[in-house]
């Protein structure tokens, strides 16, 4: 458990460093970031997977490049179901679903190394 909520502040940060550093993508508060993380983090574990399977012979197709496509697809599904969570557009999206993905290489280590 402590993993998981390890992750979880974790995602909200960078959550938060990525709407800081990529125009397009807004977080009202902390407490909106926070949600929007364990949102995202849901998606990811439920809905990410589905799609990657229907979408699987694009993501061969393109040698992977379609995740950052599906990232933004997470990304924006989220600030849908999340007040307080904005995204102008898919540009932002794609943006933020790659610096989202490189940072949550590191976060999920982290988390590993913790539990």
């Amino acid at each position: 458990m402590p993993g998981f909520i390890a992750r979880w502040i974790l995602n909200t940060l960078a959550l938060f460093l990525i709407s800081w550093l990529v125009p397009g993508i807004h977080g009202d508060s902390i407490v909106a970031l926070a949600i929007a993380a364990a949102v995202l983090g849901l998606l990811n574990a439920i809905v990410k997977p589905i799609l990657f399977w229907l979408t699987l012979p694009l993501t061969i197709l393109t040698l992977g490049l379609f995740l950052i496509v599906l990232n933004a697809i997470m990304l924006g599904l989220t600030a849908y179901l999340v007040p307080g969570f904005a995204i102008d557009g898919f540009w932002p999206a794609a943006i933020g679903g790659l610096l989202l993905g490189i940072l949550s290489l590191f976060i999920n280590r982290v988390g590993r190394e913790e539990s």
